[in-house]
């Protein structure tokens, strides 16, 4: 890692909180190879970049481009969220948390006659109530002692009723009511059951009334020994009333979207909540449109984010009310195919994770500093009417003119969308032509994209090139009816900025944010056709290579270059899946020919 990295990293650190939630280490193309968690977020995260000899953590820090984090109530609540975001990303560096095991829950069978409390780290759709996650690990033995010990519900798997004749040895040690023999009633051991599950969601006041109420009748009906067992459990729960709450477990799938305004400029971050946790957490931002209110934004906003996701959730959590809300429900409904609940609730655990995502939304604006304000300069700059949230780069690759071929690459957000890339083989550009290469790539491109029914109009264009790239753009976009796209383009040489305004160009200090974000879309754009101009020969040379075969026709051809990238992986396979595709004969001279190939190049 060179030391402007890494000054860039330490600056980056010392604007972090002092407070609690796990932090994401990311490489250069934004994957994530580190999680972990902290009671102060700056102080855990800036003890990676003090002096040290551990092998680890100097291939961590010299892997890392980027640092992000999310913000938690709690250092216990980091620790479960840094479960599932590992389990969910599989960082490279988190060999420990790998594998499917989780934090534990306790598991109370209420499908059952006599329900039984277990020890589980699964949560299943089975009809039991589950509590938890427990942190550490043995605080839920602990607590499924306290519910043997106090409330006598059964820990085994006896059958009831069952052929045994006497209690176990559970029931002499007072940590059981012994239903498998008929010592007691459903009716009594049910009370116990709705008795523990008020202590473990945290309900204690309304409990120890009911037990109050309950030891006076005991007392009354001069059943003495019962009324001290109930006067015991009371004072227990008064002991640990206020030690953590163990909330019962819904397995849901939830968005919790937070919501902070600041002036015009509004952030908003979601949790993804999959099966009961959440694996994933997605941060936007926007300016307010020029009239519109908070309820406004959130409803447009909601449809931008799931306009092109498959994974919809069954609810969505919301702070507040947004406008419309029938209409919202109705087009995520026809992008869902199913209803969605829209809740905005008012207490409850919903209730706090919404706050939380909206503390989380409000750090954004220092969070994400870095991130936005390219975007806010190259706004100014090139009088956009909006943020460029969307940016398309396209660059031109190509030999003497020759096997031309065209890229594209979207940035979203600042950061590149890798999955939005494309590539294009030009096909009526036969000469060295850059210009007339980059129309055809543009005409294909939007014209494609304006007869589909997602249009992701980008807002603005970036041409690797000079005046003749920009112009030829700009004229293409007319013909197609998108005069109104801004377009840009970006010399090599000397890193001047063309618009259609600026016709002799816009000259930024080399440390601007703007020019840094601009260079990084004309560089990935850049190197996305040389990658592809370099599969294109390969497969050229491949494909010339398969003329020469004798008994390799152009049906047999087409099979190979269809499941074969090059000479390599034919080396590789095995005869029997090359005799399918060319015949037994035909596969025996092809791998000869080949070795014959790689002996002469000295391979």
């Amino acid at each position: 890692m060179s030391v402007k990295t890494t000054d860039a990293l330490k600056s980056r650190v010392r604007a972090l909180p002092k407070k609690p939630g796990i932090y994401f280490f990311k490489d250069s193309n934004g994957n994530t190879i580190y999680i972990g968690k902290a009671r102060s977020l700056r102080e855990r995260v800036g003890s990676y970049f003090l002096t040290t000899f551990d092998s680890k953590v100097n291939k961590i820090i010299s892997e890392t481009k980027e640092i992000d984090y999310i913000l938690t109530d709690t250092e216990k609540e980091a620790s479960f969220l840094e479960n599932n975001f590992i389990q969910q990303s599989q960082p490279k560096f988190n060999l420990r948390s790998k594998d499917d095991k989780s934090f534990p829950y306790l598991k109370l069978t209420l499908n059952e006659k006599f329900p039984g409390i277990y020890f589980t780290r699964k949560v299943k759709p089975d009809g039991a109530k589950y509590f938890g996650p427990f942190y550490p690990t043995n605080q839920a033995r602990k607590t499924m002692l306290l519910i043997n010990k106090y409330f006598r519900i059964r820990s085994c798997k006896e059958a009831i009723p069952g052929k045994r004749k006497r209690p176990c040895l559970e029931f002499d040690l007072k940590l059981c009511s012994a239903p498998c023999t008929g010592n007691i009633t459903a009716s009594d051991y049910r009370e116990k059951v709705n008795n523990a599950i008020l202590f473990l969601e945290g309900k204690t006041d309304r409990l120890i009334n009911t037990l109050e109420e309950k030891m006076q009748q005991a007392s009354n009906r001069q059943e003495f020994e019962h009324a001290a067992y109930l006067r015991d459990l009371i004072f227990m729960i008064h002991h640990i009333k206020d030690k953590p709450k163990f909330i019962s477990v819904k397995i849901e799938n939830k968005d919790i979207f937070g919501f902070y305004r600041e002036k015009d400029n509004i952030y908003l971050n979601v949790f993804l909540m999959r099966e009961g946790k959440v694996v994933e957490s997605e941060s936007l931002f926007t300016r307010r449109a020029e009239g519109s209110s908070d309820r406004e934004t959130l409803f447009t906003q909601i449809l931008r984010f799931y306009k092109n996701r498959k994974d919809l959730p069954y609810k969505i959590v919301l702070p507040f009310l947004p406008k419309e809300k029938d209409k919202l429900s109705k087009k995520l409904k026809k992008i869902k195919g199913k209803k969605i609940e829209i809740i905005i609730p008012v207490k409850g655990k919903n209730k706090k994770l919404v706050e939380l995502a909206n503390r989380n939304a409000e750090h954004l604006l220092e969070k994400d500093i870095e991130q936005f304000s390219p975007l806010m300069e190259l706004k100014n700059i090139l009088s956009l009417k909006s943020l460029p949230l969307h940016i398309d780069g396209f660059d031109i690759s190509s030999t003497g003119g020759k096997e031309s071929v065209g890229s594209l690459v979207v940035f979203e957000h600042g950061k590149p969308r890798k999955n939005k890339y494309r590539k294009y083989k030009i096909k009526t550009v036969k000469t060295p032509d850059d210009v007339a290469c980059i129309r055809e790539v543009i005409q294909r491109r939007y014209k494609r994209l304006l007869s589909t029914e997602k249009k992701e109009l980008p807002d603005l264009i970036l041409v690797d090139g000079g005046k003749g790239q920009l112009n030829t753009t700009i004229k293409t976009l007319k013909k197609l009816g998108l005069e109104n796209t801004p377009v840009i383009s970006l010399s090599k040489k000397e890193e001047i900025i063309f618009t259609q305004h600026h016709r002799i160009g816009i000259r930024l200090d080399r440390t601007s944010p703007a020019l840094k974000l601009i260079q990084r879309v004309r560089n990935e754009a850049h190197r996305f056709a040389i990658y592809f101009h370099r599969q294109q020969r390969k497969k050229k040379s491949f494909s010339s290579f398969l003329d020469n075969i004798p008994g390799i026709g152009k049906k047999r051809k087409a099979l190979l270059l269809d499941k074969y990238k090059g000479i390599t992986e034919i080396k590789k396979a095995p005869l029997g899946e090359l005799a399918k595709l060319t015949g037994p004969k035909t596969a025996s001279i092809l791998l000869e020919n080949i070795n014959m190939e790689v002996n002469s190049n000295g391979d």
